[in-house]
């Protein structure tokens, strides 16, 4: 524990005290959003973002106690391990070190050194190196013996052997590690058999590129690195040659005979056959690391964004999944997002329907009593809304165009074919477009989040801690939602703090077989579902038309009797607290203060009774494109235009302007000052004006610029 929390520490800097009760509760199984939100006493207050800092180190150091375990036993095993090199182990902090010290360790049969050891001609390369030598061929003569036929071969051997023990030395190494950490170049070029190849022109740009390796950009990178993955280019990492070969030989070579002549050619052999294609790569992997998690962070910004995105609220929707030839799907659902009806219309060619399209969706809306209408933005989008745009309905009804993006790998899944086993996948796509209009988060999360579309490079990345990730930032959003238990699928109850997809089948079934939870206590009642998992999950999920007030707020049951107390003091009960600002100031915090509760908590707990369960998302609002811009030969540079950003990435975001193609704001036209955080100027669905710039229709292309 002692070495574990320094660790952290040092990496962090965080307070021994809020480091060291993380680390208990995480060990007491406690979850990032139980602890940020009700464990703040102990945690000094960390949010969610420094926990999962916390969590990270703790993983690391984890890791790095498992290799050094693993090492040690093969050690042991080798009979090699002495006391210092097990103290050096003990001590080190990082796997590139670790691993380091036990390269010399790590024999192959199949190395040239291995077999000139087994030639015998390790003596030789010891007299080698002793760099003392007068007459170094008549004592490489005395080991032309058995396999070895002369003397070129004796050197050539302990050369070998010379070579490794270069490559094993960490001074060396990390001499090499600086070198490419400060000096790399990488470089890329075309492979002249793929130059035509139509699915290469993508990768252009990097036919015959050259770029400091510690300043490309992370997006391109990945471009690259997926370029060469794809047979397109080859890639390599280069430094300086003679400097870096020159600073090996500064630490090795200390005398001008004729062992630092062959000293000098076993260098120049380990440096391009050992050193550099190992270091190179290593240098390379670190890098593409640092480009998975910037990456990384832009997608889970933009999932955090997507997922809290504005919901319209239980409304009765009817959603269409628009489309041409095979027409448009049309859904009608209550307000519970439940299928009431559903049917195909073709307004569009080939049949071109438009007046028995317009009547059918004039009467549905009738008949359902719909509030509004999702329009899906993918084919025959803007055709389809404007076709609702000139029906007359009797009663006001709000149209919205809604991202589709990842509806067809909902539709496909066995989510959807357990929620709708009667139904083929273009109605439960068209269902999965209303909902996401009414809720967002609760559709969303029944989607694998790389196949949502937002971010760069997501299939590129290190798969697992991209979906590490992700789900950490699904599981965050849920929570600081709120979930009504009563209404809730199962993928949306398994985010839930301490519940998982287990026991949200427990809650999904028990809820089919007894009806609706009528309190938060009736939770406790779910087959499996412990102390612990109501402990960590409770507050998170709410109850609606709770005799209870506070089963529809963020109060922890754990402090029911405390706000019991509250209201008892003020002569009230506890209804009278919710929502009366007034008679919440009169309340004394202080007062109430113990050794586990304080002053974090209670401002909690008296901000939730002001506005208990509020919902922390704004609500949607309809938006309505350039009705003249169809296409993008329709476009003229200086153009003002609204639009919606679909997509934010480290060198600018993409918006959505109402055609096929999405523009560009680039990075340098974000602001007129400089720009380190794309997130800081626009968010994703953000309602926008953008001022067009530039049209390349050959290639699709349309840049833009954020019109303040």
């Amino acid at each position: 524990m002692t070495e574990l929390l320094q660790y952290i520490i040092t990496h962090t800097q965080f307070p021994e005290v809020s480091v060291k009760n993380t680390i208990q509760l995480l060990n007491e199984d406690c979850t990032i959003p139980f602890i940020s939100r009700y464990r703040k006493e102990r945690t000094g207050n960390l949010d969610e973002v420094q926990i999962e800092t916390i969590v990270t180190h703790k993983e690391q150091f984890e890791a790095l106690e498992k290799r050094k375990k693993a090492i040690l036993k093969a050690l042991d095993e080798l009979d090699v391990l002495t006391p210092d090199l097990q103290q050096k182990i003990a001590s080190t902090q990082d796997l590139t070190t670790l691993e380091d010290l036990y390269l010399p360790f790590k024999k192959s049969r199949k190395t040239k050194a291995e077999k000139a050891r087994q030639m015998g001609l390790e003596p030789l390369a010891k007299i080698v190196m002793s760099q003392n030598a007068n007459d170094l061929e008549s004592i490489a003569f005395k080991y032309t013996k058995g396999d070895v036929t002369s003397v070129e071969e004796a050197l050539e051997g302990a050369r070998h052997i010379i070579a490794e023990w270069i490559n094993e030395r960490t001074d060396v190494r990390n001499n090499i590690r600086y070198q490419l950490n400060r000096f790399a170049m990488i470089s890329s070029k075309a492979v002249k058999a793929k130059i035509d190849d139509e699915s290469a022109q993508k990768f252009r740009d990097y036919f015959d590129w050259e770029e400091s390796l510690s300043r490309i950009p992370s997006h391109r990178l990945l471009a690259i690195l997926r370029a060469e993955k794809e047979g397109f280019i080859k890639v390599k990492i280069n430094i300086d040659d003679d400097k870096a070969l020159a600073k090996i030989e500064d630490r090795i070579i200390r005398s001008r005979n004729a062992c630092a002549e062959q000293i000098e050619i076993a260098i120049k052999d380990a440096y391009k056959r050992l050193l550099l294609p190992s270091l190179s790569n290593e240098a390379l992997q670190i890098a593409k690391e640092k480009a998975d998690d910037a990456a990384i962070s832009v997608f889970t910004k933009n999932l955090k964004q997507l997922l809290l995105g504005s919901p319209l609220g239980e409304k009765r929707i009817l959603a269409i999944d628009p489309g041409f030839k095979s027409g448009c799907k049309i859904v009608c659902l209550d307000a519970q997002g439940q299928l009431k009806y559903n049917e195909t219309i073709y307004p569009h060619p080939p049949k071109n329907d438009t007046v028995g399209a317009m009547k059918k969706i004039s009467s549905l809306a009738d008949a359902y009593k719909i509030e509004a209408i999702a329009i899906g933005n993918g084919t025959a989008s803007r055709e389809t809304e404007a076709l609702i745009r000139k029906i007359h309905f009797k009663n006001e009804i709000q149209v919205f165009v809604v991202s589709e993006a990842g509806a067809s790998i909902y539709s496909a899944s066995k989510i959807a074919r357990e929620e709708f086993p009667n139904y083929d996948v273009t109605v439960r796509g068209a269902v999965s477009i209303g909902r996401r209009l009414a809720d967002p988060l609760a559709e969303l999360v029944k989607i694998d989040a790389k196949s949502i579309g937002v971010g760069q490079y997501q299939h590129d990345v290190d798969q697992t801690k991209l979906k590490k990730s992700l789900d950490r930032v699904v599981s965050n959003c849920v929570n600081s939602v709120g979930v009504n238990i009563n209404t809730a699928s199962k993928s949306l109850l398994s985010y839930v703090s301490g519940i998982g997809p287990k026991l949200a089948e427990n809650i999904f079934n028990y809820r089919n077989e007894h009806g609706v939870f009528s309190s938060r206590n009736d939770i406790k009642k779910v087959p499996r579902l412990g102390g612990k998992a109501f402990e960590q999950g409770a507050a998170f999920l709410r109850i609606k038309e709770s005799k209870i007030p506070l089963d529809d707020s963020a109060v922890h049951p754990e402090s029911y009797p405390l706000v019991t107390k509250m209201a008892k003091d003020l002569g009230k009960g506890i209804q009278d607290l919710i929502g009366n600002s007034e008679l919440l100031k009169k309340i004394d915090l202080k007062t109430y203060c113990t050794e586990s509760v304080g002053l974090p908590t209670l401002q909690d707990i008296v901000k939730e009774l002001e506005k208990p369960g509020l919902d922390i998302r704004e609500q949607a609002k309809v938006f309505t494109f350039n009705q003249n811009i169809k296409t993008i030969n329709d476009l003229r540079e200086g153009q003002l235009l609204p639009g919606i950003v679909n997509n934010i990435t480290n060198f600018g975001c993409f918006v959505d302007i109402g055609i096929k193609e999405s523009g560009l704001i680039h990075v340098s036209n974000l602001a007129d000052a400089y720009v380190s955080d794309v997130s800081e100027h626009v968010h994703l669905h953000q309602q926008i004006i953008v001022k067009v710039l530039e049209i390349d229709i050959p290639r699709k292309r349309i840049q833009l610029k954020l019109h303040k």
